[in-house]
């Protein structure tokens, strides 16, 4: 039976395998401790943000690396009952300014210096949109934020977690980008947090202890599964604040690591580092992987490598749909997105919402207890849902032995190292160009990244447009530099349908037939 909260569940944890070893692998801030200690760093921290008027409830928006005080910070926030809300630390100051502004978040922690950007920066544009009421800082001391060092070391004898505490309310908000230009908050719940861990329980078989490599940041739904796992179940976590194949793949030889999970371009480059330099990673009995095309030949040559790998199916929303085991076929493994996880539901139907034939692709359909409970936006909720069933807007076929395949996406994004990139974000930015008259944003596929943004662009008269000059202007506008477009096609003009729609399938089959890279 699940415990209440997700406090409870970190709580049970810290009594019973406090010697849990936790490791950060960095070049800035490594650390290594076991879960007692960082139990009890949590719990200072907790106290610390208590006394400055954080309480059930409160949103508070984490933008850090996987460092202990990223880990910390999630824990004392459940144990302070309030809602967690991870950024991803590739997010500029723009971004992280609107998902403050649209969440309410009331404080924000962040680090110092990430990724050569200054807090100062980040925090002048969050004022900017909204009114902070704590501001935290990791690292060098800022002028009006907290340190989280002084936080860590408030004394926690006179606190206790927040009680009574409805399994039912919100815990975690995580933005993903979607259709929109705007990303959308998605809203998890205790009880749907800790419905994934028990899903996955009853999935893998009997809890024991591993040792994990998690690579994947806060922010990014697999990044939060994993901080709360590290929480909630025994083992070893090695956690990469930033990702370095070679890193990872010496982790695994060295440590024996037996679980991992990231997207492609991930483990193909564990794959290229073990094959280069004749590592072993037969320890790797399970590797997860999806979030992008996932290339049946990864698959296979990863099982050639001694590693278990096999591919899986979620999303933000719903964070594991379907997902293979090590002892299924490789022919499933490398071929399907696995079987139903415990729990989840899973409908196929056609554009009019009526299920299609077996074997037959529809839209996928998820209900199923580690569902969301709707985006922050009610009006994003009423389109994605269909009579208590969530509208995933990918595309997929369920085999006669219960193997899910995805075989499209209506969703218009583009997904690129298993990040998700809004097209609409990408063409509002580049229309602000003054060079720029059109453009449209779609993936072109690749084999390292699953696919990399390509805008197809229209120019004013007499004007000329480049990735150089789109580089320039996604720095200036303070987006992230995986969102700057890398392939640029100049087009005397977009192909569209009689009702004005762009016709991106079009441009897609272009891809094939033109190097108009510049």
């Amino acid at each position: 039976m699940l415990t209440a909260t997700v406090a409870d569940e970190i709580c049970a944890t810290a009594r019973s395998h406090p010697g849990s070893r936790v490791e950060v692998h960095s070049d800035i801030r490594p650390h290594s401790s076991d879960l007692a200690e960082l139990f009890e760093e949590s719990r200072r921290v907790a106290a610390g943000l208590t006394a400055h008027g954080i309480g059930p409830g409160d949103v508070v928006a984490v933008q850090l690396p996987n460092w202990r005080e990223c880990f910390t910070a999630h824990a004392a926030l459940w144990l302070a009952g309030a809602v967690v809300l991870p950024i991803v630390p590739i997010y500029g100051p723009a971004e992280v300014a609107f998902i403050v502004r649209q969440s309410g978040a009331r404080a924000l922690i962040t680090a110092r210096q990430i990724r050569n950007r200054d807090a100062a920066d980040v925090f002048a544009a969050a004022d900017a949109a909204t009114d902070l009421a704590v501001r935290v800082v990791v690292g060098d001391p800022l002028p009006g934020a907290v340190s989280y060092s002084d936080l860590a070391e408030t004394s926690a004898a006179g606190f206790t977690p927040v009680t009574g505490v409805d399994p039912h309310s919100r815990c975690l908000l995580v933005y993903t980008s979607g259709t929109t230009a705007e990303p959308k908050g998605v809203q998890h719940t205790h009880a749907s947090l800790l419905g994934e861990l028990a899903s996955m329980d009853e999935m893998r078989g009997a809890v024991t202890e591993s040792t994990t490599l998690s690579v994947f940041p806060a922010g990014h739904i697999a990044g939060t599964l994993g901080i709360l796992r590290m929480f909630c179940r025994p083992g070893t976590t090695l956690a990469l604040d930033a990702w370095n194949a070679e890193r990872a793949a010496r982790l695994i030889d060295r440590h024996g690591v037996t679980t991992s999970g990231g997207a492609p371009i991930h483990l193909g480059g564990i794959l290229d580092i073990a094959e280069r330099d004749g590592l072993d990673l037969t320890s790797l009995r399970e590797y997860t992987t999806g979030a992008a095309g996932v290339a049946g030949a990864l698959i296979r040559r990863a099982a050639g490598l001694g590693v278990g790998a096999y591919r899986c199916y979620g999303s933000s929303e719903h964070p594991t749909i379907s997902s293979g085991r090590p002892e299924d076929p490789l022919d499933k493994r490398a071929d399907t997105d696995g079987r139903i996880t415990p729990g989840t539901e899973v409908r196929i139907v056609d554009d009019n919402g009526r299920d299609v034939e077996s074997g037959c692709a529809g839209e996928i359909l998820t209900r199923g207890p580690e569902l969301f409970t709707g985006y922050t936006d009610v009006r994003h909720t009423a389109v994605s849902m269909l009579d208590g069933w969530f509208r995933t807007g990918d595309v997929g076929r369920l085999d006669a032995d219960g193997f899910l395949t995805i075989t499209d996406r209506k969703k218009d994004i583009i997904v690129r190292g298993g990040e998700n990139i809004s097209s609409k974000e990408i063409e509002d930015v580049l229309s602000a160009h003054p060079a720029v008259a059109e453009a449209a944003a779609v993936g072109a596929p690749d084999d390292t990244y699953g696919e990399r943004v390509c805008a197809f662009v229209v120019v004013n008269t007499g004007r000329n447009f480049a990735v150089a000059d789109a580089a320039r202007h996604f720095a200036e506008c303070g987006l992230a530099r995986q969102k700057t477009p890398e392939r640029i096609v100049l087009v005397p003009e977009l192909p569209r349908t009689a009702s004005g729609k762009v016709q991106k399938h079009l441009l897609r089959a272009q891809l094939d037939h033109t190097n108009g890279s510049n």
